[in-house]
């Protein structure tokens, strides 16, 4: 195994559940990034790989969309996933590097909505690490602590 693939391997392991979505997300930019320079070098087959490959992130993305619980933000990321998905099958049969970076814009404003959520996660988590846990059995040296006016 290289090195690349053991960190990725590690970060994964370590990951929530939202840092594991923007992981996916940088996935598929990197593979953005793959279609746009194999569409400047006219590879048909690296673009057709990164294509493929982005179009299985995204469905990995998409199936584990929760309706029940995500509302109207779960309906918005299929309706986004799906304009994705189309617009990746459109760049593959006509391939343009302005279409490429238009995607990698999209995807970019998305992501950075996961980060926030990420970043807004970790606070809390690190705020109920920091709050001591509020036991609701007082001991006796601590009620007799408290009951004491001296």
């Amino acid at each position: 195994m290289d090195a690349r693939n053991f960190y990725r391997e590690a970060a994964v392991r370590g990951a929530s559940p939202v840092q594991l979505v923007v992981q996916l997300y940088d996935q598929i930019l990197e593979d953005l990034r793959h279609v746009a320079s194999a569409i400047e070098e006219k590879d048909i087959r690296r673009r057709t790989d990164r294509v493929r490959h982005a179009l299985l992130v995204i469905g990995h993305l998409q199936s584990s969309l929760d309706f029940a619980q995500g509302g109207e933000i779960a309906k918005n990321l299929e309706r986004f996933y799906n304009a994705l998905r189309q617009n990746l099958v459109s760049l593959q049969f006509r391939p343009t590097k302005r279409a490429a970076q238009q995607l990698t814009t999209d995807v970019l404003a998305v992501r950075s909505s996961w980060v926030e959520v990420e970043r807004i996660e970790g606070a809390k988590a690190a705020a109920a690490r920091q709050t001591p846990a509020s036991s609701p059995i007082v001991t006796q040296t601590e009620r007799a602590r408290i009951d004491w006016k001296g």
